[in-house]
């Protein structure tokens, strides 16, 4: 018996000890539901075990550690790829951006630490999603390096997940997402609540840390509170995690019945013709004017085959086309040979302006076809160094930018054989927000141009290529995203794959029939509601916790203070057990 009371502390000093790198890895299992795994299903599933490493974290403090181990962890695999280039760089971006996670760890342990109640679970389903969406959001700013990686983008080949994205984007479906974890989270640790409480109550030690939080192996929660009103405390701790349990089946519920409706009713754009639409892909290729050559050669290949457009990939021309008349005569000609509009894009010093701009140009028989578009979100040291004069060292330590590219003005609209379409290059098609006001602009196709050559034998280029699935079905106009050296990929007005993909290993020029769609989606016309209602929400809860706080402090000023001890737990250091009695009776955990 001595020797199992000496074991007790030293696994539980184990387990603070294996906390910091359980959290790390914890974090970074949803990596895998990403390509190149594209594990999809492991989403539904992968963050219960971070939720229940937080909430069964001893203070709120420990809650906010794990939540930003776990939030570095998983940039870090989502983003390894990066590693090439920015070096040791990565892991410093990685723990600033892992912050953001730190305090939606702490709400998850607010909500789902010690034994919450029915109304605890309900609201945990609906305020963590909310959390993480914030996090989601803050870290999708373009400068601090875009909306890559959401969780909802893992469902891109996942039909009822598209067809949930034309109702609130990429963002509704990371919040069903989260909010499905939540309630497999809260379901198991009412499981483990069961089992550790029935142990507890018969005398075997405490609960589990994961599963509890409550290393100290005191009585807590409803158990402890029915053993002081004089109620059988084993019948209590076997028979209170069942309304929560219901709690979280119906949370799941909701969440398929959510998925099913936006299946039945949201509204579906309607296809009404095809556009013939070849992508050309040179492959991987020394040298910028060989890689032009190799490019010419392919298209050249196309003639007679009755296009409407012809598409390079980002950076397809190295020459600035207005100081290089011949070079844009040239690309005229073999236009005019192939019968349709060829649009290029330009990676080089203008010489109308001062600066390098990465340029689509839509080039036909008779030279430059309306306006350019110049890029206008930029990727962070990729194509320019954020406060140059204080983080210009890491041209030193990774391949990052010699010189920064210059933004463009705005989005452009061109036409090519009677059909308006929307150029983006690169990473651009990572942000809903893009794709989504070229669709309001009049928008039948949206074109990625791009190149993620740096990273060929990565999980980058089908990360890529994934995300132009998401932006179809969002918008409801289908997407061509083609590259220089793969992966190239076309997606429908649903989302759905049209023809083979094009790997890092194909230099080729296919040619795909691209359905067209009259019609909106509901996200095209109401934009980022569910962003918004997630904000709401936590201000809704915010304002509840500082109203009950409020009360809680005029009730223990009447006392004498003999209030403030018991209303004080959670903010003096204790578990989440110290107010598990009040928690079954309040969604806040007060």
């Amino acid at each position: 018996m001595a020797a199992g009371h000496e074991e007790a502390p030293r696994a539980r000093g184990l387990g603070r000890r294996a906390r910091p790198a359980l959290a790390a890895v914890a974090g970074a299992v949803p990596a895998f539901a990403f390509p190149a795994p594209s594990l999809w299903w492991l989403a539904w599933v992968a963050l219960v075990p971070w939720l229940l490493l937080v909430r069964g974290a001893p203070t709120g403090r420990q809650a906010a550690v794990a939540g930003w181990l776990g939030g570095t962890g998983f940039i870090l695999a989502v983003h390894h790829w990066l590693l090439p280039s920015l070096h040791v760089f990565l892991f410093v971006l990685a723990a600033l951006l892992g912050l953001l996670w730190a305090p939606w760890a702490w709400l998850v342990r607010r909500l789902l630490g010690g034994r919450p109640g029915p109304g605890g679970v309900a609201a945990a389903v609906v305020l963590v999603p909310s959390g993480w969406l914030m996090a989601e959001l803050v870290r999708s700013w373009e400068y601090l390096g875009g909306p890559w990686g959401l969780l909802g983008a893992s469902q891109w080949q996942v039909t009822p997940a598209l067809r949930l994205a034309s109702v609130g984007g990429v963002w509704l479906v990371t919040f069903v997402l989260v909010a499905v974890n939540t309630a497999l989270a809260a379901l198991a640790a009412m499981l483990l609540v069961r089992r550790d409480g029935g142990a507890a109550d018969a005398g075997s030690g405490p609960g589990t840390g994961m599963g509890m939080g409550a290393a100290s192996g005191k009585d807590t929660g409803a158990g402890a509170h029915e053993a002081k009103s004089g109620r059988p405390a084993v019948s209590s701790a076997l028979r209170s995690p069942l309304s929560p349990a219901v709690a979280s089946c119906a949370a799941l519920a909701v969440c398929g019945g959510a998925v099913a409706a936006a299946w039945a009713w949201a509204p579906v754009p309607r296809t009404d013709r095809e556009l013939r639409v070849a992508v050309v892909q040179p492959g991987v290729v020394t040298g910028q004017r060989a890689r032009l050559e190799r490019s010419e050669s392919l298209t050249r290949e196309l003639t007679g085959r009755s296009m409407d457009l012809v598409v390079w990939g980002e950076s397809s021309v190295s020459f600035d086309l207005n100081s290089h008349p011949r070079l844009r005569e040239h690309l005229s000609a073999l236009s005019s040979k192939v019968g349709s509009p060829i649009l290029v894009n330009v990676d080089a010093r203008r010489s109308d302006r001062p600066g390098i701009y990465k340029s689509s140009i839509l080039l036909g028989p008779d030279g430059q076809v309306g306006r350019r578009y110049d890029k206008n979100r930029l990727v962070p040291f990729g194509e320019y160094i954020p406060a140059r004069s204080l983080l210009g060292w890491a041209t030193s330590v990774g391949r990052a930018a010699g010189e920064d590219r210059l933004r463009g003005d705005g989005p452009v609209m061109m036409r090519g054989s009677g059909v308006k379409f929307g150029p983006l290059v690169c990473f651009e098609s990572a942000f809903p927000d893009m794709s989504r006001q070229l669709a309001l602009d009049g928008a039948r196709l949206i074109v990625t141009q791009s190149s993620t050559s740096t990273f060929q034998h990565s999980w980058a280029p089908a990360q890529h290529a994934s995300l132009a699935a998401l932006r179809a079905a969002e918008t409801g106009r289908p997407m061509v995203h083609a590259t220089l050296t793969g992966v190239s990929a076309v997606y429908g007005p649903h989302g759905e794959r049209i023809g083979p993909w094009l790997g890092t290993d194909r230099h080729t020029a296919e040619v795909y029939k691209v359905p067209l769609a009259t019609g909106s989606t509901l996200y095209l016309r109401t934009g980022d509601w569910i962003v918004h209602t997630a904000v709401a929400a936590l201000v809704v809860y915010g304002a509840a916790e500082g109203a009950g706080a409020f009360r809680r402090r005029r009730r223990g000023g009447g006392r004498g203070g003999g209030g403030r001890g018991s209303s004080g737990s959670r903010d003096s250091g204790e578990g989440p057990e110290g107010a598990g009695s009040s928690k079954s009776s309040s969604p806040g955990g007060d």
